[in-house]
């Protein structure tokens, strides 16, 4: 049967198009069929994701994070080639692409699943919107510098109140992101947790919590002020009094193409890190 490959460019990036033209061009040599789209085509992305054996995008993390949301539920293994400043889910480096396409049209790769978050907007005691998430889920202030109070129940039960600018809820990939530059702790993509991580938290010796994958993570805003809930640094809805955030695991995880080690993460990022 033939394969099936989807080429996702960053449309703002013109080596991104360029690399994702060759490689079409290299694939169709190697009687793969291709498609290619750019990677914020969310329509495009599902219509015809559902039908590939594989997507490799082309641009930074930021790219990889908006295909990995986008296709979710679809079970369909995601390459990255880095065109970005960090690279941390990215495989690929540009110039290793033509080397490595054969090995991917032969299946000479393994695949890495990480978990994701599923988290629903509930207003009046209705979920008014529900998000996937491969890196958090965050509800904080909005523009104004107050900061919000922020009820948790994890399970259904108390666990604080934070005064903060926010609290984020993280999968082990997400701890290497805005968790982490809040202060939280560094888990390997493989393991199966939450994190629950405040942001600039006042008076309070509460800090970041690493739970279990069957937690129920419930947050609870209160704020006279502007307050946003945002989801992969990518998507922003607005919060009002009294809206709750419920963050749980995922029944879908994202499949990453791995061409090297097991152990690659450690020095991904010893390297990202320095």
């Amino acid at each position: 049967m033939t394969k099936r490959f989807g080429l996702l460019h960053h449309p703002r990036i013109l080596d991104a198009s360029r690399l994702a033209q060759e490689a079409a061009v290299a694939l169709h040599g190697l009687g793969v069929e291709v498609w290619r789209a750019s990677a914020y085509d969310e329509a495009q992305l599902r219509r015809e994701g559902h039908r590939s054996d594989l997507v490799i995008s082309f641009g930074g993390d930021g790219t990889i994070v908006r295909v990995a949301r986008t296709i979710a539920g679809l079970n369909v293994p995601i390459l990255g080639v880095n065109l970005g400043r960090v690279g941390f889910l990215a495989e690929l480096q540009p110039a290793e692409v033509p080397d490595q396409l054969q090995a991917l049209v032969a299946g000479r790769f393994w695949l890495e699943e990480r978990m994701m978050l599923h988290a629903d907007l509930q207003r009046a005691d209705q979920v008014v919107q529900s998000f996937e998430a491969i890196n958090d889920v965050v509800a904080s202030r909005g523009r104004i510098a107050r900061v919000v109070r922020i009820k948790v129940d994890i399970d259904g039960q108390y666990l604080t109140t934070y005064v903060a600018d926010g609290v984020i809820v993280a999968t082990p990939t997400g701890s290497t992101a805005y968790s982490l530059a809040a202060g939280g702790p560094i888990l390997a993509p493989q393991m199966s947790n939450l994190v629950v991580k405040p942001i600039a938290p006042h008076l309070t010796v509460a800090t970041g919590l690493v739970l279990p994958a069957t937690a129920s993570v419930r947050l609870s805003l209160s704020t006279d002020s502007e307050a946003t809930l945002t989801v992969d640094g990518q998507v922003d809805v607005p919060l009002l009094e009294g809206d709750v955030v419920v963050a749980t695991a995922s029944r879908n995880v994202c499949p990453f193409v791995r061409l090297g080690t097991h152990s690659y993460f450690y020095q991904t990022l010893l390297q990202k890190l320095q």
